[in-house]
Formats: structure tokens, C-alpha cells, sequence
């Protein structure tokens, strides 16, 4: 066993602004001072660790540079911040260590660093000296990566679990490593015509089939599949062949587990310590005081370490409903109302504004997106104006309500036609994304195919018809991994996605249709210039419900391209199917979901068709069409140029 010895007089990592940032809650960059950092100090190569327990009564660094001697490494309390700091000689990177804490309130615990870039893989929990340097060949994508996440151009997103997307093809069947992944999952996205996939948390989580919405690392990527460094390298992969990275991030919530944040020096110092405010029933977590100053401080920097040192090109902020309410899955007198006596989270809300303030501050071009269930105004307008401040909302209304349309029997669907017209009446009072996402495929909900009623090829129909509905409305696009080629299975975060599927001409016909309706969303700016903006979409006829048919207009905002979208949500062909349109002359097909390549009938309307001067839908002229069965047929104006 080493003597025991004091750390050598050390250089604080933290400058007199750092302290101050810190407890007013505005530090954004606290992973460049708390934590573990390898240095030398004095002419010693050692560690820096740095750690907040202001409730400690002493506070010392144990790992395997010391053979985990609580007496061996103690820090010093910093002024009055509550953070204690130390170097370790001889400390490198590599060594495993965590914070042996002795409370001001009674108790000691072993700590893993809530700062640390690297955990032990579950079950162990302790924290791993790590250095972050990594050569990026990414900088093109980096220096104009705005153009990629605009308003006003296409956003198409692959939502995916990195350890169930695909598994190695040995007899472990094993998830894919980082770098295993990122060749397969660039070519794969770039084939299939999506610009950006969003990864599932990949923060550190003790419990795998938490899928990583119960982080204990803020500041860490799992190792399941990698180090720091192996990730960088896939987000730089699907930067050099055009993939923006979105990353769902978790500050709502976090799991009580001994090792990480709960009651952390004996207190409860990143929770609130009344269960009304502290504990969330839905998750049997915690959750954050997102009034404490230093735990903003904590909250922001975890968001803009993931966007300044990985690349992310935005981040997903997870249940952030459950953040607005203060009684949110809570019956009377199990919540506090605040000081105004209403059931709005003031100091959630103030987090929320200050997290994208500062997130937009580092780079307009990076996007902030909000999964937001309720009708909170503003959730993605300025905070100028008074809103929170994203870029985008998920839009969970047109999910539940399009999913509960599509799961009728065809034959009933026109006593729920308000489902699917419901939407055009809010549409535009948020940036949306339309999103298809994980959280309908688990739970006994069954896969989306399975969803879809009627016999085999009535399935693929109605999911056929569905994804182009979805793809031809305003808004941004997102759709979980295998929904894409029709997963029969639900999704099971054990295995691999049924790839072999795609083998059979039903579900690559489906996977077709899904690259065909990712290229014409890039491809037509009607569909994608004015998604969030109400000058581009218009119905023709949203009233049609007895024959369960919609149809509406698509167009840049200029009238250069105009589109007539016809939708049939029943299995009855419908020739000589009327619709007025605002442009006489020859309108082309440009997309039929129905068509043989895609598994359909091959019902349509020859590559296209001339208008006839009968009015109809309040237009002088019309379009007589054929619409097949269970599809969507799009047709583009042939709009002359002056």
C-alpha cells in the first residue's frame, strides 16, 4: 500500500468568474473545470478533480492511483462554492476513481463524478479519467451546418436505438460497436434519403432497458458500445456524408440510484427535497431543482457539452410537459402550487428559456427540439415574445389522433374523419415535427404495421398511404428504425430489427416508397419551404368524410410549384374522383402509393392528367382522377414561367 500523502499545492482549474457564473447559474461550460482533467502541476503529471458537495464535511478522491484510500487524496474546500478540488499526482488517465463523501448531516457514500466523460460499463459505477481530444474531418458540415437545419428546408429524421438497430452478425449477437456502426448506418441513411437521425440518449444509464432515459451521466456517452472517442468518430462519419445528429437529452428526470445524483452529499442537492416537487411518479425518479442556481448551471452545460464537444446538431429535450406542470400524473394534494398559486413549474420554465437562449448563443445554426404534449403556447417561439424558445415541437396531437384514425376498420373511418382534419386548425401555431416515434411500437402496442387493420395487403396499404399523408403534410418528419420496411414485431431494445424482411417484395416495397418519399420532400419545395408556414398548405376538400377522402394543396410561397394531394383511407378504387384545382393545364403524377413497386395495384392516372373547365371546390377548372385503393396520389402543377 502507497504512503499516504496530501496532494501537491495545486492551481485551481476554476477562476474567481468560473465560481461566480457557477452559483448564479449561468456557467455554460463547467466540463472544462469540474471533473476529472489529466494536467501537471509544479512538474508533476497528475489529475485535476473538482467536485460541488457543499454540505460535506470533508471530501477526498479514492480510485485505483491510490487503492481507493479514502485518507489518501483529500480536497479543499473552495471558498464559499461548495466545490472542493484537488490534484493527484500520479493519477492518469485510464484510472477508474469516484468522491468519498462525509456529510455535514451524518453519512458517508462513494460517489461516481456527475462530471465524469467516462463510467465503467453497468454494473460497475465507478468514473474513468478521460481525455476528449479527437480529430475531427467534419469542418465543411460544421461551417454550414445551418443551411441543413433551416425552417424552411427539409428535415427528415431517423429516429433510432444505437443497440438494437442492427446486431452483429456472430453467434453473441452483440450490438455494433461506434465504429462498426458508422459505416453502415451513413450508407444506410444516405440510401434511404433521411438528413438527419436522432439517436435515443446516449448518456450514460445503469439500466439498459431504461433505453438511456434514466441518465446518470451527464456528461458521458455510454461505453456499451465505445469510448467518447468511437462515438465522435460515428457523428463524424454521418457528418461527411451529409447527416445531421440529433441526441434526445433528459433533464426532466433522473433515476435515484446511491452511486450518482441522488442525495448526493447527504442533501438533496440536484433534487428538491419534497416528494411534491422531487419526485416523479410516472418514472419513479427524481427530479431536478431547476431553482437552484448551480443546478442550471449543472443543466446547461451538460446541453452544450454534447452540441460544442460532440458535433450534435441539436438536441431533443425529453418530457418536457412534465417539466411545464407542476401537477403533472399528480392527483390533488400530492403537488405544490408556486407562488402564485397556479400549477405552472416557474423555475422549469426559466431553465427551459435560459437553456435555448444559451444554445442558439453558441451556434444559430444548431436546433432545439421539444417533446411537448399539451397545448403550452409558445413552446417554439422566441423567448422575446414569450415563448420557450425551440426551434421545433414534436406535434404528439396529430400522432395520437392520426394512429387512433388509422386503426379503424376503413368501413367506420367516416365516423372519425374529425381526426385527421382536426390538426389544419392548430397546425401552424408551433414549428412542428411530425413524428412517428418509439413510444408507439412499446409497451403492447404492437409495431405500426400491426397497427393497420384488414388483411396482409390492406396493412402495407394503409402504412403506405399513411407515410405519404404524413410526408405531404406541413411539418417536419420523423420515423422510428423499421417502420420504415414494415416491422411486424415490436420493437424489442433486445435484439436486432427483422431485417431480413426486407427480402420479401411487401416490405421493400414499403422501404421503397419510404427513400421515394425522402427524396421528393428534399426534392419539391413545396413540400418543405413552407412547413411552418400557413401560405402553403390549403385545402380542397376536408369534408369528404362519408367517402373517408382528403385532398389539399401544397406550395412555395411564391406559386412557382403548386401540388394537389388526393388521399383514399378506404379499400374502394375511386375513378372519375373529382378535385378543383387552382392552375388549368396538365398536372403531373409525381407519386402514387399504389403503384406495383411499392406492393400496390398498380391503379392510377398514366403519368398524369389535363384539368377540364368544370368547376368544382370553389375553382373554375378540375382534375377528374382515378384514386386507388388505401393510397395517396400527389400530382405538381405545370405552371408556365413568364
Amino acid at each position: 500500500m502507497p504512503a499516504k500523502r496530501k496532494p501537491a499545492e495545486s492551481r485551481s482549474l476554476l477562476s474567481p468568474d468560473d465560481l461566480y457564473l457557477f452559483n448564479e447559474g449561468t456557467h455554460t461550460r463547467l466540463y472544462q473545470h469540474l471533473g476529472a482533467h489529466v494536467t501537471e502541476q509544479r512538474g508533476e503529471a497528475g489529475v485535476a478533480f473538482a467536485v460541488w458537495a457543499p454540505n460535506a464535511r470533508s471530501v477526498s478522491v479514492v480510485g485505483d492511483f491510490n487503492d481507493w484510500d479514502g485518507a489518501a487524496s483529500p480536497l479543499a474546500n473552495l471558498e464559499s462554492s461548495g466545490i472542493w478540488e484537488g490534484f493527484v499526482p500520479g493519477a492518469a488517465e485510464g484510472h477508474r476513481y469516484k468522491f468519498a463523501i462525509k456529510s455535514n448531516l451524518g453519512g458517508e457514500s462513494l460517489r461516481a463524478d456527475p462530471f465524469a466523460f467516462r463510467s465503467e460499463d453497468a454494473p460497475a459505477t465507478a468514473s474513468i479519467v478521460h481525455e476528449l481530444a479527437y480529430e475531427w474531418g467534419d469542418s465543411d458540415w460544421m461551417a454550414n451546418r445551418a443551411a441543413h437545419n433551416r425552417h424552411d428546408g427539409p428535415i427528415s429524421i431517423y429516429e433510432m436505438h444505437i443497440g438494437s438497430w442492427m446486431r452483429s452478425p456472430d453467434e453473441d449477437s452483440r450490438p455494433l460497436t461506434y465504429r462498426e456502426l458508422a459505416p453502415k448506418l451513413a450508407r444506410y441513411l444516405v440510401d434511404h434519403g433521411f438528413t438527419h437521425v436522432e439517436f435515443l440518449p446516449v448518456m450514460e444509464h445503469p439500466f439498459y432497458g431504461s433505453w438511456g432515459y434514466q441518465t446518470t451521466g451527464y456528461f458521458a456517452v455510454t461505453g456499451r458500445f465505445g469510448t467518447p472517442q468511437d462515438f465522435m468518430y460515428l457523428v463524424d462519419v454521418l457528418h461527411q456524408h451529409g447527416i445531421g445528429v440529433i441526441l434526445d437529452w433528459v433533464p426532466s428526470h433522473f433515476p435515484s440510484d446511491e452511486f450518482a445524483l441522488a442525495n448526493f452529499d447527504g442533501s438533496h442537492l440536484f433534487e428538491h427535497a419534497d416528494p411534491r416537487r422531487g419526485y416523479h411518479p410516472d418514472w419513479g425518479s427524481l427530479i431536478f431543482n431547476y431553482g437552484r442556481h448551480e443546478v442550471r448551471s449543472f443543466l446547461l452545460s451538460s446541453g452544450l457539452f454534447w452540441l460544442e464537444v460532440f458535433h450534435a446538431d441539436g438536441l431533443r429535450v425529453d418530457a418536457v410537459a412534465s417539466m411545464l406542470y407542476l401537477d403533472y400524473s399528480r392527483k390533488a394534494g400530492e403537488w405544490l402550487p408556486n407562488v402564485y398559486g397556479g400549477r405552472e413549474d416557474l423555475d422549469a420554465i426559466g431553465f427551459l428559456r435560459q437553456l435555448n437562449e444559451a444554445a442558439y448563443a453558441f451556434d444559430p445554426g444548431i436546433q432545439m427540439f421539444a417533446e411537448e404534449s399539451t397545448s403550452w403556447p409558445g413552446v417554439s417561439r422566441p423567448t422575446y415574445m414569450g415563448g420557450l424558445g425551440f426551434g421545433f415541437k414534436w406535434d404528439m396531437g396529430w400522432m395520437h389522433d392520426t394512429l387512433k384514425y388509422m386503426a379503424q376498420d376503413p368501413v367506420n373511418r367516416k365516423y372519425h374523419h374529425n381526426l385527421i382534419t382536426f390538426r389544419a386548425l392548430y397546425g401552424f401555431t408551433e414549428n412542428f415535427v411530425l413524428a412517428l416515434s418509439h413510444d408507439e411500437v412499446v409497451h403492447g402496442k404492437g409495431s405500426l404495421l400491426g397497427k393497420m387493420p384488414g388483411d396482409d395487403w390492406q396493412k402495407f396499404a394503409n402504412l403506405r398511404a399513411l407515410l405519404a399523408y404524413m410526408w405531404c403534410l406541413p411539418g417536419k418528419k420523423l420515423l422510428f428504425m423499421g417502420t420504415e420496411f414494415g416491422q411486424w414485431g415490436e420493437w424489442n431494445h433486445e435484439s436486432s430489427l427483422d431485417w431480413h424482411l426486407t427480402e420479401f417484395e411487401r416490405h421493400n416495397g414499403l422501404q421503397r416508397l419510404t427513400g421515394d418519399l425522402n427524396a421528393l420532400y428534399r426534392g419539391t419545395p413545396a413540400l418543405h419551404k413552407t412547413d411552418c408556414d400557413p401560405a402553403g398548405f390549403e385545402w380542397i376538400d376536408c369534408n369528404d368524410g362519408d367517402q373517408s377522402t382528403l385532398s389539399f394543396v401544397r406550395r412555395t410561397a411564391d406559386n412557382r410549384q403548386v401540388l394537389a394531394v388526393v388521399c383514399n383511407f378506404t379499400p374502394v378504387p375511386r375513378p372519375n374522383f373529382r378535385i378543383g384545382v387552382p392552375i388549368p393545364g396538365h398536372w403531373r403524377e409525381i407519386l402514387n402509393t399504389d403503384a406495383p413497386i411499392y406492393g400496390g395495384s398498380g391503379q392510377g392516372n398514366l403519368g398524369g392528367i389535363d384539368t377540364v373547365p368544370i368547376p368544382s371546390h370553389n375553382e373554375p377548372q378540375s382534375l377528374l382522377v382515378t384514386l386507388p385503393p388505401l393510397a395517396v396520389v400527389v400530382f405538381e402543377a405545370g405552371i408556365q414561367s413568364a
